[in-house]
């Protein structure tokens, strides 16, 4: 047994906001109260001045397992999410063979089984990713895949898409979706304007990411399908999602859904001008408007997830020239700390609406057995001291392509505790 006193339980799936004890027996939350007496056979844990609160969801995370694993691993990926307070992962399914085939989604959860960390995975919506073709959902659901993505290649073929709608609609699972259209992008991961003059090359136009979500908007409210916009980046994006989800409402559903990263709410373009290649990522970072509307989009419920989009590279690709270098960061070891420093201390969110982004609604729009405290559910639970700061280095991963490198953050994750064992320690 363990018992997790002294701390503040915050839980946003009951509301819940009070100096608590928690107990933890048979990999389950036993109790939750005022004051639990310790057993004789109970590790402790103090948590004085820490909060106590689900474990993290994280839906937007790419382990690079199987066929690129010098980037990361499945056990690599999961010690790094188990350090930043992460205990479910959903992965995408961009690997080598791609996860539109039955062996590489069994694969990838075997293999995540074996973790400290609940490992998921979304199967490819297209064969083979070439948004030409379906895969075949109900054997890949029935392997165990939660839900449906071609993350990082946009699916440019409308009526294919409507199908693929219809079709996640009726099974009731997520389609997530990258939102760029090919055919308006010269130069992808920098965005148009400063930072590609910068560079002296055309970049990614916003206009990109606005005209997939208008359409996608209107596909997920003619169907019904639950949607996820991946990484949302531009203002006119946030105000798309805003707009359909008061449709949805009239509707009564609750089935379109929006996801921010971190590096989406704490940089801008100017981040690409002086980390260069380590801060190119599609979609790109884009202005001080794009940014402060992706928090205003958090703080109104029109963005209801916050992902890492977690996509490791090695050095050496990252070294090469801006137009060459792949884009994308790691972000599970700082996505929390980034939360709390720019969305807590310099925008005044509550840690209750941070954890909602990060947990509760992840989860729920998965239908994951996660993100709550009530007694019964899996001992899941991240204990983080609020106020103390530390130096992002000395990565888990596998990777260190992140421009947040050096920097001093707010927020420390003390414990990661995963079906009652603690995984991580400070």
């Amino acid at each position: 047994m363990l018992l997790i006193k002294n701390g503040l339980v915050i839980d946003p799936s009951q509301n819940l906001c009070e100096k608590k004890d928690i107990l933890v027996k048979n990999k389950k939350i036993e109790w939750v109260k005022n004051k639990i007496t310790a057993d004789a056979e109970c590790d402790i844990i103090d948590a004085e001045n820490c909060i106590v609160a689900p474990g993290l969801v994280d839906v937007h995370v790419h382990f690079r397992d199987p066929g690129f694993t010098y980037k990361e691993d499945i056990e690599t990926g999961a010690k790094a999410a188990a350090k930043g307070g992460i205990t479910s992962v959903v992965l995408m399914a961009n690997t080598k063979p791609v996860g539109d085939n039955e062996d590489t989604i069994t694969y990838v959860i075997n293999k995540g089984g074996k973790t400290d960390i609940k490992v998921y995975t979304c199967a490819a919506v297209t064969k083979g990713m070439a948004g030409k073709e379906l895969t075949d959902m109900d054997a890949l659901l029935s392997c165990g895949a939660v839900g449906f993505t071609d993350d990082g290649i946009p699916i440019t073929d409308a009526a294919l898409l409507e199908e693929a709608f219809w079709k996640t609609a009726e099974r009731k699972v997520p389609i997530s979706l990258h939102e760029e259209n090919p055919a308006l992008i010269m130069n992808n991961g920098i965005n148009k304007g400063k930072a590609s003059a910068h560079f002296g090359i055309g970049g990614s136009p916003r206009e990109a990411e606005i005209s997939l979500i208008a359409r996608d908007l209107e596909l997920a409210l003619k169907t019904g399908a639950i949607l996820n916009i991946q990484h949302i980046s531009t203002k006119e994006g946030v105000a798309l999602v805003r707009e359909a989800k008061r449709k949805a409402a009239k509707l009564g559903r609750n089935t379109i859904h929006a996801e921010a990263t971190p590096h989406h709410f704490s940089l801008t373009e100017e981040a690409a001008i002086q980390y260069g290649t380590l801060a190119k990522m599609n979609p790109p970072l884009r202005e001080e408007a794009d940014r402060l509307a992706i928090i205003e989009g958090l703080r109104d419920g029109t963005i209801d997830i916050i992902a890492t989009d977690h996509a490791p590279h090695s050095s050496e690709e990252k070294e090469r020239p801006v137009t060459e270098a792949p884009s994308g960061i790691i972000g599970l070891e700082t996505a929390l700390s980034l939360g709390v420093t720019k969305l807590v201390e310099e925008n005044g969110f509550t840690h209750m609406q941070l954890l909602q982004c990060m947990s509760t609604n992840p989860a729920q729009m998965y239908g994951l057995d996660a993100g709550t405290l009530i007694a019964g559910a899996p001992a899941d639970i991240v204990i983080y001291h609020p106020k103390k700061t530390w130096t992002v280095g000395n990565y888990l991963s596998k990777s260190s392509n992140s421009p947040f490198t050096r920097q001093k953050l707010q927020g420390v994750v003390q414990y990661t505790i995963a079906d009652g064992k603690v995984v991580y320690r400070a």
